[in-house]
């Protein structure tokens, strides 16, 4: 049985490239229009069958425990007003069936190091790891991106990464894997290097924020020393994975928003934006009249 039922969340990191705006609250409670990035993600998780989320926390993140608890005072306020709208999304930020569990990473040590945190809780089981800064958006019908990978690898059996061609010249900010065919949106992966510049970089495909993997990438994650910029990296541990099992490259069907950059932000707030059954027609007129 290849089913994925865990999925984890690092949301440790620091969010220095939007400061002042997260001085005092995490990056992954950035708004996108009316939700917090955070939010967006764990839906994606809980469309693809997702009932245990590992957030992989930090200091001064508590905002996240708090958004996904239960607000008895706010909840009662808005039970007393009769705005029932509102009060279903209030409660709502996590399904009922969905179990939201907490860890602390002691120390910045990298994505690799966040992943490991979780061992206690995935064992040795198939498990999901997203990363809230990437922003995956599908058209309307369309599967959410990681509901597609869960698919892929009940069919498979194999780790996979989602990936996506990108600009030779940023090459240094990504995972770049080179791969050889394997099925329709499917590659097998040769090998994979944590940032290359881009006169080295063995191909144009990076690794974007989905991945499912095996819990044998633990054993790999904890014989690691640090690498790239001192942390342990997670890439490290899928290349050690790579030796004893193979990993596949998917072509995922949906857009991708970098909003860990301000742009990236931008670029997702003005797509949903447009998209958002209350104010998106208007929003769209606006736009139209500014060009």
């Amino acid at each position: 049985m290849n089913k994925v039922k865990k999925a984890v969340f690092p949301v440790a990191g620091m969010g220095t490239r939007f400061l002042p705006a997260t001085k005092a609250q995490p990056k992954e409670m950035l708004p996108i229009v009316d939700k917090p990035l955070i939010q967006y993600a764990v839906e994606e998780a809980v469309a693809a069958g997702i009932t245990d989320i590992v957030f992989i926390t930090g200091r001064n993140k508590r905002a996240i425990e708090d958004h996904f608890d239960t607000a008895y005072e706010l909840e009662s306020e808005l039970e007393a007003a009769g705005k029932t709208a509102l009060l279903e999304v209030t409660r709502n930020a996590v399904p009922s069936h969905v179990n939201c569990i907490y860890i602390r990473q002691s120390a910045p040590l990298g994505l690799g190091h966040a992943v490991l945190c979780a061992r206690p809780v995935i064992g040795d089981e198939p498990f999901a790891v997203l990363l809230a800064d990437d922003f995956m958006d599908v058209e309307q019908g369309q599967t959410p991106v990681l509901a597609q990978m869960t698919e892929v690898y009940a069919r498979e059996g194999h780790s996979l990464l989602a990936v996506q061609d990108v600009p030779r010249s940023e090459t240094k900010q990504y995972g770049i894997v080179s791969v050889t065919p394997y099925k329709p949106d499917l590659e097998r992966i040769n090998s994979i290097v944590e940032k290359p510049m881009p006169d080295v970089a063995p191909s144009t495909l990076a690794v974007v924020g989905r991945y499912v993997l095996s819990g044998r990438i633990f054993d790999y994650l904890e014989g690691l020393g640090t690498g790239a910029g001192g942390e342990i990296q997670l890439t490290d541990g899928i290349a050690a994975l790579m030796r004893a099992e193979q990993v596949l490259a998917y072509r995922y069907t949906g857009t991708r928003y970098d909003c860990g950059s301000k742009l990236g932000y931008l670029k997702a707030t003005v797509a949903m934006g447009k998209k958002h059954p209350e104010t998106g027609q208007a929003f769209s007129d606006y736009l139209e009249q500014i060009k």
